[in-house]
C-alpha cells in the first residue's frame, strides 16, 4: 500500500449554510466556484505543485504513456459519406494528432479537405462536424479551439479546396441540412450574447436558413422562437429536396417533438410545419424513402425501438404501420435502405446486451432475410448507404482488440467484406480475453458486465489482481465493446479491466435508461457497487486491489461510489465530474441536464439530488481511497469547480494515508483532444492506479 503524507494546500472553510425548502445545506468551499479569485488561484497553484511532486515520483508513468501512444498509432478509418461518385471520410494515419477529412473521386484519387493540424500546428483545434451538400460540390464544416467546443462554421468549395463562406460563430452542436443545388442550408445557431441575460449564453438556439454568399445576419429565422431556452434542434432535408424534417427536445430529455414540411408547397424560409409527434413521451425521427413512403424510427410504445412506415399525407402515429417490430431483448440503433435491387432490402443494426448484430429485411414486408456474420463480438456504428439509392451499405466495426474498420455489405451478392482498416498496426498486440457475466444489483435486477483479463489469466482467482472497474450509467449512453488503448495497456501489464452496463445507459433500451435517472439515480450507484462486490466475491480482486474509473456523468458515478462505500475501493480516477448536485445547474450546460437528474428548484427533486450529491457526502474522519481528480480548464460542459470543491473537502476529511490529488490541464475541454495529449493523460492515470493497487507491470 502506497503512503502519502504531502502537505495539502490550505483551503479555508466558509461557515456558509443554505436553507433550501427547509433543508440546511453546507457549502464550505463555494469560493472555489470562481477560479479567478486570488485565493482560488493560490489554491490551484499549490494543488498543481502537490500533483507535480507526486507525478515526478510515479513509477511507470512514461512507459504507460508510451504504450498507449503506440497502440493509438493504429489510427482510424471512418465510414464514408457518398455523394454520387465522390466519397468523404475521416482517416487518422499513424503519427497524426487528429483525423483528416478527405474526398475521393471515382478514380480513387484522394485529397485532404480539412486537416486540423495544418490549420493549427499546436493540435488544439478540432474538427467537430462536417456535411457535404447533396451534389458533393461544397462542404460545410465546423472547427473549435482549445477544447471550448464553440464551433465556427465555414463552407469549402470541394474542387478548389477554398473557403467560400464563413466564419459563422455560435454554431456549437449545429447540424447542417443542405437544399439541392448547394445554394442554401438549414443550420442551428445561438442568439447573440448581447441579446441574452448573463449566464444564459450557452442556450437560446434557433434554426435558420442560410443562403450561401449572404451575410448570416440576413438569415431567415425558421424555428425556435418562444421555446424553452435549453432546447436542442435537429433538421434534415430529403435527398430530392421535398421534405424538411425538424425535431426539438428540451435539454437532454429522452423525448422530442417532430414536424414535417413539404418544401414544394411552402417557402423554405417559412416552411409550413405539420406536427408528427408533438407532446408525446417518445423519441422519433423520419426519413423519406425514394418509394414515396416515410420511414419512422421510434421508441413510442416500443422502448427498444421499432421502424414503421407512413404516408406523408398522414405522418402521425395513427397512420404508422410496423415494418420492423420491437425486439424484446435487443435495442434498435440504425438502419439503411438498399433499394436498387429486384427485391429491395433494409439493413437493421441492433445491440443485444450491448453486443451488435446486423440483420437484412425485405423492404416491403419487413421479413427477416439474413443475419450478417460480423468479425467478432463487437460494436457496429455509422451505418450508411448511397443517398441517391444503391445496393451497398457501409458501417464501422470495432471490438476490444480490433481497431476501427469499415465493413461493406453488398445486397446484390449477399457478401460482407472489409472495405477499410485502420492504417497503422501494432507489432506485438496485447493478448486479451473477454467474457460477459451477469450479476444481481441490490434490488435483484440483472446487470451485465464485461471482464477483460490477460489471455490465460481467468483461472487466477486469488483476489490479488489489480482491477479497474469502469462505468457510466446515464443519458441513455451505452458502453459497448470498442478498441481502447487504455484498456489494452492495463490488461497487458497484468491488470483486470471490468466494464459494467449500468442502469441509466442504453444497454437494454429506454426503460433501462429511465430506471437510472431522476428519483431512480441511486439504482446506478447500487449497480456499480454490486459489480465491485461480484469482482471481490468471485476472487478476481479485493478492496485493496480495486480501483474505479469514470468521467463526466461517470465521474459522478465514481464520486458517489467513493463517498457511499469508501472501504470498497483503494483508488479512484474521477474525470471531469459532476459532484455538487445541488448547484450543478448554475454552471456549464447544467440546465440542459435537469431532465436527467432533476432540479434543485423543486423541493422533491432537491431531495433526490442532495441524497447522493458526492460533495455533500464527504464526511470528516473517513478513510477515503486514493483519488485523482482530472479536470480540463476549458471544459464548457462540466465546470471544473465540481472537482475543485470536492477535492478540497476530501483532503480536509480523509484520515487515510492515500493521496487526494488534482490534475488540472489547460487548453483542452470535455471532448476531442490530440493523440499525444490523450496518451499523456492515460499514462498519468494508469500509473496512478497501478501504484495505488500494487500492479507491477509484467515484463
Amino acid at each position: 500500500m502506497a503512503s502519502f503524507r504531502a502537505q495539502y494546500p490550505s483551503a479555508h472553510r466558509l461557515d456558509l449554510v443554505d436553507d433550501l425548502f427547509g433543508q440546511r445545506i453546507a457549502d464550505p468551499y463555494r469560493w472555489l466556484e470562481d477560479a479567478e479569485r486570488a485565493d482560488s488561484r493560490q489554491w490551484l497553484a499549490a494543488e498543481e505543485e502537490v500533483w507535480a511532486a507526486y507525478r515526478a515520483e510515479l513509477p511507470q508513468r512514461d512507459a504507460f504513456a508510451a504504450r498507449v501512444a503506440e497502440l493509438l498509432r493504429v489510427g482510424y478509418a471512418g465510414v464514408p459519406a457518398w455523394r454520387r461518385t465522390s466519397r468523404f471520410y475521416i482517416r487518422r494515419d499513424p503519427g497524426q494528432e487528429h483525423g483528416v477529412l478527405y474526398v475521393s473521386d471515382g478514380s480513387g484519387a484522394e485529397r485532404a479537405l480539412v486537416d486540423p493540424v495544418s490549420i493549427d500546428p499546436s493540435g488544439r483545434t478540432t474538427l467537430d462536424q462536417w456535411q457535404p451538400d447533396k451534389e458533393g460540390r461544397q462542404l460545410a464544416y465546423q472547427l473549435s479551439s482549445d477544447g471550448s467546443e464553440e464551433a465556427v462554421l465555414r463552407v469549402l468549395d470541394v474542387a478548389a479546396g477554398e473557403v467560400i463562406e464563413g466564419p459563422i460563430d455560435r454554431c456549437r452542436y449545429s447540424v447542417v441540412a443542405w437544399l439541392p443545388g448547394g445554394k442554401a442550408f438549414y443550420y442551428v445557431r445561438r442568439l447573440p450574447p448581447d441579446e441574452l441575460p448573463e449566464g444564459e449564453r450557452q442556450y437560446h438556439r434557433r434554426v435558420y436558413l442560410h443562403v450561401v454568399g449572404t451575410p448570416p445576419e440576413s438569415d431567415a429565422l425558421v424555428f425556435g422562437e418562444g421555446r424553452d431556452k435549453t432546447s436542442y434542434y435537429g433538421v434534415s432535408v430529403s435527398m430530392d429536396g421535398r421534405w424538411l424534417m425538424l425535431t426539438a427536445s428540451i435539454g437532454t430529455a429522452p423525448r422530442n417533438d417532430l414536424w414535417l414540411a413539404d418544401l414544394t408547397t411552402s417557402d423554405p424560409a417559412a416552411p409550413v410545419l405539420v406536427p408528427v409527434t408533438v407532446g408525446l413521451d417518445a423519441r422519433t425521427s423520419l426519413r423519406a424513402g425514394r418509394d414515396g413512403r416515410l420511414y419512422v424510427f421510434t421508441d413510442l410504445d416500443a422502448p427498444r425501438g421499432r421502424i414503421c412506415v407512413a404516408d406523408p399525407s398522414a405522418p402521425g402515429p395513427e397512420g404508422w404501420r410496423d415494418l420492423i417490430a420491437e425486439d424484446p431483448s435487443a435495442v434498435l440503433r440504425a438502419f439503411a435502405i438498399l433499394d436498387e435491387l429486384p427485391r429491395p432490402v433494409l439493413l437493421a443494426s441492433r445491440t443485444r446486451h450491448a453486443i451488435s448484430e446486423v440483420t437484412v429485411h425485405d423492404l416491403t414486408t419487413g421479413e427477416l432475410l439474413d443475419t450478417l456474420a460480423l468479425p467478432g463480438i463487437g460494436t457496429v456504428a455509422g451505418v450508411s448507404e448511397r443517398p441517391e439509392g444503391g445496393h451497398e451499405a457501409w458501417f464501422g466495426y470495432t471490438d476490444f482488440t480490433t481497431p476501427p474498420q469499415v465493413l461493406r455489405y453488398d445486397a446484390a451478392t449477399g457478401e460482407l467484406d472489409t472495405w477499410a482498416t485502420s492504417p497503422g498496426s501494432v507489432a506485438d498486440p496485447p493478448a486479451v480475453s473477454a467474457s460477459q457475466v451477469t450479476y444481481h444489483s441490490a434490488d435483484g435486477t440483472q446487470v451485465r458486465m464485461v471482464i477483460l483479463e490477460p489471455r490465460g489469466g481467468s483461472g487466477h482467482r486469488s483476489g490479488q489482481r489489480p482491477t479497474i472497474l469502469y462505468g457510466y450509467g446515464g443519458f441513455d449512453v451505452s458502453v459497448p465493446p470498442m478498441y481502447s488503448a487504455n484498456i489494452l495497456t492495463w490488461v497487458e501489464a497484468g491488470g483486470v479491466y471490468a466494464v459494467a452496463g449500468l442502469r441509466g445507459g442504453s444497454e437494454e433500451g429506454e426503460e433501462w435508461h429511465r430506471a437510472g435517472m431522476l428519483d431512480r439515480k441511486q439504482n446506478v450507484f447500487d449497480d456499480f457497487r454490486a459489480a465491485a462486490s461480484y469482482l471481490i466475491d468471485t476472487g478476481i480482486t479485493s478492496p485493496a486491489r480495486l480501483a474505479v474509473w469514470g468521467g463526466s456523468n461517470g465521474g459522478l458515478l465514481v464520486g458517489a461510489a467513493v463517498t457511499q462505500w469508501p472501504a470498497l475501493f483503494t483508488a479512484a480516477v474521477c474525470s471531469a465530474p459532476l459532484l455538487d448536485m445541488v448547484r450543478y445547474e448554475r454552471f456549464g450546460l447544467g440546465e440542459t441536464w435537469n431532465t436527467e437528474y432533476g432540479s434543485a428548484t423543486s423541493a422533491e427533486e432537491l431531495s433526490w439530488l442532495f441524497a447522493y450529491s458526492p460533495y455533500h457526502r464527504v464526511v470528516p474522519g473517513t478513510a477515503y481511497p486514493a483519488v485523482l481528480f482530472t479536470v480540463f480548464t476549458n471544459d464548457t460542459r462540466v465546470d471544473p469547480m465540481h472537482a475543485y470543491k470536492t477535492c478540497a473537502a476530501m483532503q480536509h476529511a480523509s484520515v487515510s494515508e492515500r493521496p487526494v490529488l488534482l490534475r488540472a490541464e489547460g487548453q483542452v475541454g470535455h471532448g476531442q483532444r490530440a493523440v499525444s495529449l490523450s496518451a499523456a493523460l492515460a499514462g498519468d492515470c494508469l500509473a496512478f492506479v497501478a501504484l495505488e493497487t500494487g500492479l507491477v507491470p509484467r515484463d
